[in-house]
């Protein structure tokens, strides 16, 4: 089967919908999709559902399809470094619900392995558990988290082979793995595509199993903060 497509938007063709749940990885501004997420901006895809940690910011990863208007709901853990992001959940423009990122990459790798859901004590007691089923084990309260089936997953890894077998550089691992793993098609962007064969075994982080279509792609190389300390004077 034919995984290496040429371009974003010939990756995501004949997958595009209006409504559908997408998951996405990438952590603040590392090992986003960023050349997918360009090409479903430019779909014109509305309505869209999103489970992803945060939304980039502003002007980059999902931010660019909230400036935009196409994102009905975010499934995320954290709301800051984007203030449109902010600005639409607090007036109401936009569905949000919160999940503590353990929480969501859990229900991510469950969703991917057919777990329909498990127990966890994260979030008991506060407006996570709301609505949720509570079940108490050896005298401790649990709330059911059901996991996520997407309609699509869009990914970014560092290599792939033309099989799809995947290997993430360092902290832009992050929630690729466990996003990849629950769509029901799976779409990666990689920074290079090496020879089948030439991915030691003990290194590759996804196997292809898990990939449906890989794209290759230039990547922009951006730095959410720069922190320095003044020089000392000599």
């Amino acid at each position: 089967m034919k995984k290496v497509y040429g371009s974003a938007q010939e990756a995501l063709d004949g997958l595009l919908f209006d409504g559908m749940f997408i998951a996405a990885g990438g952590f603040g501004l590392c090992g986003i999709p960023e050349l997918l997420l360009e090409a479903i901006r430019k779909a014109g895809t509305k309505d869209l559902t999103f489970a992803s940690n945060n939304a980039g910011v502003d002007e980059f990863g999902i931010g660019i399809l909230l400036q935009t208007r196409q994102v009905k709901k975010m499934i995320s853990s954290y709301v800051g470094e984007n203030a449109e992001f902010m600005r639409q959940y607090l007036s109401g423009e936009l569905e949000l619900e919160f999940n503590p990122q353990g929480t969501l990459a859990e229900r991510m790798r469950a969703g991917g392995c057919g777990i329909p859901g498990f127990y966890t004590k994260t979030g008991v007691g506060t407006v996570i558990a709301e609505g949720k089923e509570h079940k108490d084990f050896d005298g401790e309260t649990y709330i059911m988290e059901r996991g996520i089936v997407a309609d699509i997953s869009i990914v970014k890894a560092w290599k792939a082979d033309d099989t799809g077998n995947l290997v993430f550089r360092k902290t832009a691992r992050n929630f690729n793995p466990p996003a990849a793993m629950c769509g029901k098609v799976c779409i990666v962007e990689v920074e290079e595509i090496v020879p089948r064969g030439s991915l030691d075994p003990d290194h590759i982080h996804l196997p292809g199993i898990y990939v449906h279509r890989i794209i290759q792609g230039q990547h922009e190389k951006r730095i959410e903060k720069v922190t320095t300390r003044k020089r000392e004077d000599a």
